[in-house]
């Protein structure tokens, strides 16, 4: 588990540091432009440590089972496991969940120029985001001391839910928002930990790879779609501060659920 936090603490940034950088990018350039100028640091500086550095040679290791027979092939535990109507259960709650906050955040500036912060401002807010997202993978080792699976999925997304509800429901000032920012942002990142450890939590690291793509496909999915759909909520509902009120709701139910499943 630590190595997993350690893995994943700075890649919290990875995904809103550059938000200031794009907002500063776009009054001169435009959109279109900045795009090209991020594309182009993506292939410099991505493209060669992917091809250089993360190419390790695979070493298979046998694992113990999880809750189903020791006796059982591989393929025999992955069948159970995956037919096992908790493991649905909890695949949805995941994806809910991942739904909820990924939405939101994703589409944080929109909600806060509506509330009054300049581009930039809100921006920075976003960028803040990956701060919250380090200080909850922070928190994650001593939480899977204290907890057991299902108070964890449940803390989670009350951490979460209630960001993004103080967040559709405050109007201000801005440090007040940006705090709940960082709080959703928290949120989010305890969760991209939960993902990677739910399935060895539960069912052990036996057939680990087939168990846990079955688990992390709609999860993904949901991540994937998030920014597009928390914009058709928004258009559903009547605009951003409603959407978070729906979508945080919805992550507070999850809450609820897997505190059962």
């Amino acid at each position: 588990m630590r190595a997993l936090t350690t893995l994943t603490l700075v890649a919290g940034f990875s995904s809103t540091v550059f938000a200031p950088l794009t907002a500063a990018l776009v009054g001169p350039l435009g959109w279109r432009s900045t795009f090209v100028v991020l594309a182009g640091i993506l292939a410099v500086v991505t493209v060669p440590l992917h091809a250089l550095l993360l190419t390790p040679p695979w070493r298979p290791r046998e694992h113990a089972g999880g809750e189903v027979d020791g006796r059982q092939t591989d393929a025999e535990h992955a069948r159970a496991v995956l037919r096992n109507p908790r493991f649905v259960g909890v695949t949805v709650v995941m994806t809910v969940g991942a739904f909820g906050l990924y939405a939101t955040t994703i589409n944080l500036v929109p909600l806060l120029e509506g509330r009054g912060l300049d581009l930039g401002l809100a921006a920075l807010a976003l960028g803040l985001t990956g701060a919250g997202q380090v200080l909850g993978r922070l928190g994650f080792v001593p939480l899977v001391r204290r907890t057991g699976p299902k108070a964890r999925i449940a803390m989670v997304f009350t951490l979460g839910g209630v960001g993004v509800v103080a967040l559709a429901l405050v109007p201000g000032p801005a440090p007040l928002l940006v705090a709940f920012a960082v709080v959703a942002g928290a949120g989010r990142g305890l969760h991209t930990l939960l993902q990677a450890s739910t399935v060895a939590d539960r069912w052990g690291t036996r057939a680990f790879g087939r168990i846990n793509g079955v688990f992390s496909a709609p999860v993904t999915l949901a991540v994937a779609l998030a920014p597009a759909g928390g914009v058709a909520v928004a258009g559903l509902v009547g605009g951003f501060p409603a959407a978070f009120l729906v979508l945080g709701l919805m992550t507070l139910l999850a809450a609820v659920v897997g505190l059962v499943v």
